[in-house]
């Protein structure tokens, strides 16, 4: 009877801490693809997601099913799913590299904005050379809170798929001239500090030395430019300083 038993458990048992072991080694995975891609978003930035072109959005399909098919791959091991994990991002890393220190790749692997809608008048061509119809053209204007295209005036597609709208003069939002307000006067602001670092072009276009920011930090008590996270100036108003925290 015992050995009737054990012939039945052993098998069993084998079966058991198979499928236990198949359970760990997923587990495994995910938690490393986890930590992969989280470090990917840390490594491409924020903006990379926030403006995301069709490449990028390829780009990151792509990515998910490497992840997805080294999970549940049992041939595929762990150094494997690092290394396609790393090469992937490293080649859009170099490819972010390129475009913003090549302007004339940004064409070929950002592309480029498409102007829809052109001083009231709709551009055929180009709406039927990115693929899209007057219907969809349509819903993406009342998105935007235009029920009619007689409301706007140019229309712009951006890179990332999302619409610009210039909507015309009778339908645009009403101005101090309107209202017949008196419009306070407005000036560029400069950024003087960034990162710590001085921004001398910024500084010089705004009609100041660096020796009055120096003393402009000093009534701060700030006696150092590294101290400084971000600096404007604008017309009128006093210098706006953040420092690191």
């Amino acid at each position: 009877m015992l050995e009737e038993v054990l012939r039945f458990a052993t098998p069993y048992g084998r079966l058991v801490d198979k499928e236990m072991n198949d359970y760990g080694a997923i587990a495994v995975e995910l938690l490393v693809g986890f930590c992969a891609l989280f470090l990917y978003t840390k490594l491409v930035g924020k903006t990379h997601f926030s403006q995301l072109t069709p490449f990028d959005f390829i780009s990151v399909l792509i990515l998910g099913e490497l992840l997805g098919n080294a999970v549940y791959d049992q041939e595929i091991k762990l150094q494997k799913i690092l290394f396609a994990l790393s090469l992937w991002a490293l080649l859009i890393y170099v490819t972010e590299l390129v475009t913003q220190k090549l302007k004339s790749t940004r064409k070929m692997l950002e592309g480029q904005p498409s102007i829809l809608i052109r001083k009231g008048n709709i551009q055929f061509k180009e709406m039927k050379k990115i693929k899209l119809d007057l219907n969809q053209l349509q819903s993406l204007l009342r998105q935007q809170g235009y029920f009619s295209l007689r409301e706007v005036n140019y229309v712009i597609m951006e890179t990332n798929g999302s619409i610009s709208v210039l909507p015309k003069p009778e339908y645009g939002k009403p101005t101090n001239q309107d209202l017949h307000l008196h419009p306070q006067p407005s000036s560029l602001p400069y950024t003087v500090i960034l990162d710590g670092e001085v921004i001398h072009d910024n500084l010089r276009a705004s009609g100041h030395d660096e020796q009055w920011l120096k003393d402009e930090l000093a009534n701060a008590d700030i006696f150092h430019y590294q101290d400084v996270l971000f600096a404007e100036w604008r017309e009128n108003e006093p210098l706006f300083l953040q420092k690191y925290s």
